[in-house]
């Protein structure tokens, strides 16, 4: 009695496998969404035609769409079996004799009978496990990160270790679907009645373990970014170059973790959201900002108007020529100092003789101006050494 029952039941499910079917990507799926499975719409499509076919088994004939931007993969028993990276509608064919139908020419016996004595073998069941998922070929937006404490490299512009805290986001790419799915993507997203696949979801063990390696190379990628002699760049352009950034990442997490060799990833672009550096490197580019407002131009035109300002100053004092004298002194001084910002075009004009003068007096007119020029800022403390040095004859 159980064995004509199970012939029975056999014999039924093979029947209504003989529909083909038409498989598309579900609806509703989020924008981080990266391997799902094809889903069919003709069972239960409100027309009556098919409602008890084999779950998981594909029949000859059936069309499947893959749309721009997605790759299809097909499993059988869990051994993968076809790749179709190029969108269109495309009409699945097996050997296998569960996916045998008379509407695809595969003959009444071949389709029927034959299929139900093997389905009989497993209870009624069909013998084999035929899925298929798509793969999103786009980029994937809106991957986060962020530190908890700031992370340290060595700047070569500034000469120094750097240090910031940061977050924001990134885009990932699926460029090889076969080594994602192969050597990445756990088993529980390849199985029947599986979730998504989505890298945004932190309750995904191996989206998290991205997200902890993005974390992990953000150093190597700053540094990257920042140390590359061809492009010059300057740690404050990080936060606008999304492009850049987003290569210099895409290779620390290649060299730290190995993403596109082993498991067909790379980052596209990143956004930096917020970072906040630590309190000497806020100092340093503070004083980078004022060597860059002296550079050029700009420079000259600033110690010119601070040594007429001192000029000013010494002849309001008293002193006459010798306080000129020494404020020629002071200019010459002051030009070797700025000679770091811009080299002088021409020689500094040389001042004319100062009259002669009681030593005693010329000297200390001489230490005064010395002075001056070194409160004003316009001599380094080593030009006001040596000044004072060779003023006193030492």
């Amino acid at each position: 009695m159980g064995f004509i029952k199970a012939f029975a039941g056999a014999l039924g499910g093979a029947l209504a496998d003989q529909w083909k079917d038409f498989l598309t990507p579900p609806d509703g799926l989020a924008p981080t969404a990266a391997i799902f499975p094809a889903v069919p719409r003709g069972q239960n499509a409100g027309r009556g035609s098919n409602t008890k076919a084999s779950d998981n088994i594909i029949t000859n004939g059936s069309r499947i769409v893959v749309p721009e931007g997605v790759a299809l993969l097909t499993f059988q028993d869990g051994q993968l079996t076809g790749l179709v990276a190029e969108p269109g509608g495309y009409e699945f064919r097996s050997q296998d004799p569960n996916s045998r139908s008379v509407f695809a020419g595969d003959g009444i016996l071949a389709s029927t009978v034959m299929t139900s004595w093997e389905r009989f073998k497993f209870g009624g069941q069909p013998g084999s496990q035929q899925l298929a998922f798509y793969v999103n070929l786009k980029e994937i937006p809106n991957n986060r990160f962020g530190t908890q404490s700031e992370i340290y490299w060595d700047d070569a512009y500034l000469n120094a270790q750097v240090g910031a805290v940061t977050r924001g986001t990134y885009t990932l790419k699926v460029v090889d679907p076969v080594l994602l799915v192969k050597g990445f993507v756990p088993l529980t997203y390849l199985t029947p009645g599986g979730p998504v696949f989505d890298f945004s979801d932190l309750d995904n063990p191996a989206a998290s373990q991205l997200f902890t390696e993005v974390v992990g190379s953000l150093a190597a990628a700053f540094s990257r970014y920042t140390n590359d002699p061809s492009q010059g760049n300057r740690i404050t352009r990080i936060q606008s170059d999304a492009a850049g950034l987003g290569q210099a990442l895409a290779g620390a997490v290649e060299e730290g973790f190995m993403w596109t060799s082993q498991r067909g990833l790379t980052i596209g672009k990143v956004a930096i959201a917020a970072i906040e550096y630590d309190e000497d490197t806020r100092a340093l580019l503070s004083d980078v900002k004022k060597a860059d407002a002296l550079g050029g131009a700009r420079g000259n035109s600033f110690l010119q108007q601070s040594v007429a300002r001192g000029m000013q100053a010494a002849g309001e004092g008293g002193g006459g020529a010798a306080n000129m004298a020494v404020l020629g002194l002071g200019l010459n001084a002051a030009s070797g100092a700025a000679g770091a910002l811009q080299q002088p075009t021409a020689p500094a004009p040389q001042a004319a003789p100062a009259p002669a003068a009681p030593a005693a007096d010329d000297t200390v007119a001489r230490l005064t101006q010395l002075k001056t020029l070194f409160d004003q800022g316009l001599i380094t403390q080593a030009d006001y050494d040596a000044a004072k040095a060779k003023a006193l004859g030492l």
